[in-house]
């Protein structure tokens, strides 16, 4: 892995009251892959744009390795994609991003993620997507956030309404064959600023660590 003085990433952490969200360690990798080969939604539908877990255990084990190289690989201040290992209780649970192109310019995050079956319908996913958010507007001082899913992924879209976003309108996809509405959802600063007096889920609290010397890797100045 790379060294903190080079790749201030490593050392990232975003905890919140449950979580701990941090840069994937060689052993968090391997903890992903095979909760990537233990499945992450039922077989008979497919919630992602690249149904890239259509395939059998062991591809989708290497394609979350190879994934996250890749990401690793292709960052640049100006295009950057963020992939943190979720952790409850020292158990990697899941996988948390936040992408940002031009984001010094456009102040515009993009957030996607996944859970393993077993620790899904448990209230994690709200708060993984609290701690990248927070990150994205008190850290990074974003001033939008958007997210989408697919009509029939209930989960992911109450999670974005619980956190305040918005209708940002619909796409169609052809997914398996068939045509599939993707819902397009939005959220602005004033409206997460507002959301983090609210006296109930939405307001997560949120700990960032390790994220002064990191700034110059998302285009912003240290």
């Amino acid at each position: 892995m790379p060294s903190s003085s080079f790749w201030p990433m490593t050392d990232l952490r975003l905890r919140t009251p449950r979580l701990e969200l941090r840069w994937p360690g060689e052993a968090d990798l391997a903890a992903l892959a095979e909760l990537a080969a233990a499945g992450i939604h039922d077989p008979s539908v497919q919630p992602f744009a690249v149904p890239w877990t259509d395939v059998p255990p062991a591809e989708r084990a290497r394609s979350v390795l190879q994934y996250q190289w890749g990401r690793w690989a292709a960052w640049q201040p100006s295009d950057w994609t963020l992939t943190l290992a979720v952790v409850e209780d020292g158990i990697v649970v899941g996988l948390q991003g936040i992408s940002g192109h031009d984001f010094a310019v456009t102040r515009r995050v993009s957030t996607g993620s996944w859970l393993g079956q077993a620790y899904q319908g448990r209230g994690i996913g709200t708060q993984m997507r609290a701690a990248v958010l927070y990150l994205a507007f008190a850290g990074l001082n974003a001033q939008h956030a958007v997210s989408s899913a697919y009509e029939s992924n209930v989960a992911s879209l109450a999670v974005s309404r619980r956190l305040g976003y918005a209708d940002d309108g619909i796409d169609v996809l052809a997914i398996r064959g068939r045509p599939v509405v993707l819902r397009r959802l939005r959220l602005d600063r004033t409206t997460w600023q507002g959301s983090q007096d609210a006296p109930d889920e939405r307001a997560v609290p949120v700990e960032i660590a390790g994220l002064e010397p990191c700034l110059p890797h998302f285009g912003l100045a240290g």
